[in-house]
């Protein structure tokens, strides 16, 4: 892959795994649950982003090891199933308050 592919792959990359943490912070400060069980959504869709560009990368560079990004990986996403699943209307979830 010529290099800069390769910079706009590491890009891609870095701008999805962000993107994850980015929209639960920015749901979590939403005032409604369905709106932040909207972002959690946004986030797993940044996770299935950086899970395909994994693959991508895996397919460019044989010889590296993804497993460390690939177990990361699936634990935030089973992580964000659990937390929307925990919001979900037969909980009792309640926001937290700002300081």
């Amino acid at each position: 892959m010529p290099s800069s592919e390769t910079f706009a792959l590491q890009g891609q990359m870095r701008r999805a795994a962000v993107s994850i943490s980015s929209n639960i912070a920015e749901g979590s400060k939403r005032s409604t649950r369905k709106d932040f069980v909207h972002f959690l959504h946004v986030a797993d869709g940044s996770a299935a982003e950086l899970e395909t560009q994994i693959i991508i990368a895996k397919d460019s560079y044989p010889k590296l090891d993804f497993s460390r990004a690939d177990a990361l990986l699936d634990e935030v996403q089973k992580m964000l199933l659990a937390m929307r699943r925990s919001l979900s209307p037969t909980t009792n979830y309640k926001l937290p308050t700002p300081h």
